[in-house]
């Protein structure tokens, strides 16, 4: 490419003569990158496409450039930018030196890489840069496995990473103006009805952020779902059949938080178990998609038993799916498991389960830290039926006593307070509350 149009794109994509909309600040991820960059290794953002990544980068290169670096310092490259051709080493060694020449950075260089999966043999030139100490390196991607093998065979010990998902509920009060603090017990009940009024609006149509403030949500909602299929996995995976990809999809986004086996869907959807299980694995490594095993000391157990799905965002299931209004409890169950794993985040010790026995009785989340069970959680929208709350109750109860547990929690809609059941403590609490904490 020629080094002008070259010097043109990235003007465009930083800080050098013009401040950049860097959006609402998402302080949970700026606060976990400020630590990783401190390393001398590479940073690593992964999550899926929509979710803030390109964002929560120029934030973290906004707080260098106020905490005294140049902001001359700083390289930011966006490789979805369609201006860029010829995706390959050779022009991330071209782009590095024109800046280097246009630009003339004077000390420590920091080099943030959007999108860099879209580069072939990326891993070679970022190791070399990385082992060289020419620059600190921050990269991005929207594909796990694609990320996750490259580094495996040349970053091997030279990455910390971070998974971004899109708005946790706190985030999501924040871009709608609405600012809580889980201490401050008045705020929260003045706050009470505005806080649930936006709960029903998170339950339906999600947490990606652009969706979170723009009106045409379902337009959106649309649009990120088209470019995931036809981007991230019909062309990536070079599908040939795509009508079975997206019946499949299709059926997971319209059963979230349920129980399947491969050999169950090649029944329903007359797709072969192998290729259910396939196609299975590009949702999860495009972040569509997650998978959660039954609780069993048994590794092999662990994989024969059927497993939890769960879609990324529960706007994308009430859009591409089913309406949200009758499955509440579903999709509740669902943001609690998207909330577990951004806790995951600052806890990795932590793994998620779910747990069944013989007879049927479910918890739906087993929550391990090491080797010991730390809590169960189970996820009940409505208890007013007499018969759901024992049937709930009753498969907490004898999870807890499997665990030795002495306390269990229900999440709810409105119920909110503690019983002592059998000698155990049963502590009720609402999704929104549980949320904040």
């Amino acid at each position: 490419m020629d080094k002008n149009e070259i010097l043109k794109i990235l003007e465009d994509w930083n800080f050098w003569k013009k401040d950049l909309d860097v959006g609402i600040k998402r302080n949970f991820y700026l606060d976990e990158l400020k630590k990783l960059i401190l390393s001398e290794q590479v940073i690593v953002i992964t999550g899926a496409r929509r979710s803030g990544k390109s964002f929560i980068m120029k934030q973290l290169a906004k707080e260098l450039i106020e905490k005294g670096v140049n902001k001359n310092q700083i390289l930011i490259i966006n490789f979805e930018d369609p201006r860029f051709v010829e995706l390959d080493t050779k022009l991330l060694q071209q782009i590095y030196e024109v800046y280097l020449e246009s630009i003339n950075p004077k000390e420590e260089i920091y080099i943030f890489i959007d999108e860099i999966q879209e580069v072939r043999e990326w891993e070679k030139w970022v190791r070399m840069m990385n082992e060289l100490r020419k620059a600190k390196i921050v990269i991005s991607g929207s594909n796990a496995k694609l990320l996750s093998q490259e580094l495996a065979t040349l970053l091997t010990g030279r990455h910390l990473d971070i998974t971004i998902f899109p708005l946790s509920f706190k985030e999501f009060l924040e871009f709608n103006n609405l600012y809580v603090e889980k201490d401050d017990k008045l705020n929260l009940i003045a706050k009470r009805i505005k806080i649930k009024s936006l709960l029903r609006k998170y339950l339906e149509f999600g947490s990606f952020p652009r969706v979170a403030v723009e009106e045409k949500k379902e337009k959106i909602l649309l649009s990120y779902f088209d470019d995931a299929l036809n981007r991230d996995l019909i062309k990536r995976y070079n599908i040939r059949k795509p009508e079975k990809l997206k019946s499949l999809i299709k059926f997971y986004l319209s059963n979230p938080s349920s129980l399947i086996t491969f050999n169950s869907l090649e029944k329903s959807l007359e797709i072969s178990a192998d290729t259910v299980e396939k196609f299975s694995g590009y949702f999860e490594t495009a972040y569509l998609i997650f998978f959660q095993k039954r609780f069993s000391f048994k590794v092999k157990e662990q994989e024969k038993s059927p497993r939890k799905a769960y879609p990324i965002d529960t706007g994308l299931a009430n859009t591409i799916g089913f309406r949200f209004s009758k499955n509440l409890g579903k999709m509740a169950e669902n943001l609690v498991y998207l909330e577990l794993k951004r806790r995951k985040i600052i806890n990795p010790y932590l793994e998620l389960f779910y747990w069944k026995d013989e007879r049927h009785r479910e918890v739906d989340f087993v929550i391990k830290e090491k080797l010991k069970v730390k809590q169960l959680i189970q996820v009940c929208w409505n208890l007013d039926d007499p018969k759901t709350k024992k049937r709930e109750l009753n498969s907490l109860l004898r999870a807890m006593n499997e665990f030795e547990l002495e306390t269990g929690l229900i999440i709810t809609d409105e119920k909110e307070g503690e019983e002592i059941i059998k000698e155990k403590e049963i502590i009720f609490q609402p999704l929104w509350k549980w949320l904040l904490e």
